[in-house]
């Protein structure tokens, strides 16, 4: 017989440094879920994620027992390590802080398509292009499509 869902978390953590400390431990207690256990199967399977910020759900069940899903780090965390600034532009159509090159985009891209609804590795470039040109970041070189 199946578990009975009671229902989701979402949380953002450093692969393999989470931790108790908020804001897992408030999250997850509040839920009744068992943080120290979250942390270390959370930590084990990111190991090779190691300090990159990386989006979690959580399936909570009624007898208080959990399932996770670990996603693709954000397009924007994959962008500003690219283009290695601190963070994106405060007005990004006036003011650019940084680029990128459409083979940088093509690999983000790549590593991002499990996660985003679309079917082609273009449709997914045009989205972390967007997603560039939000942030204020350039992109160099001769559009492939």
């Amino acid at each position: 017989m199946a578990k009975e869902i009671a229902g989701y978390v979402k949380l953002q953590a450093k692969g393999g440094q989470a931790n108790p400390a908020p804001p897992i431990g408030p999250a997850l207690g509040s839920k009744g879920i068992n943080i120290m256990e979250f942390c270390k199967q959370f930590n084990a399977r990111t190991q090779d994620k190691m300090g990159q910020v990386v989006p979690v759900l959580i399936t909570y069940y009624t007898d208080k027992s959990f399932d996770f899903v670990i996603k693709t780090p954000p397009t924007a965390v994959l962008l500003i390590d690219a283009a290695k600034v601190k963070k994106g532009s405060d007005q990004p159509n006036r003011n650019k802080v940084g680029s990128v090159t459409w083979d940088q985009v093509k690999v983000i891209a790549e590593t991002k398509m499990p996660d985003l609804n679309c079917f082609t590795i273009e449709s997914a470039m045009k989205m972390v292009a967007g997603t560039a040109a939000n942030m204020g970041l350039r992109i160099k070189g001769d559009s492939p499509f």
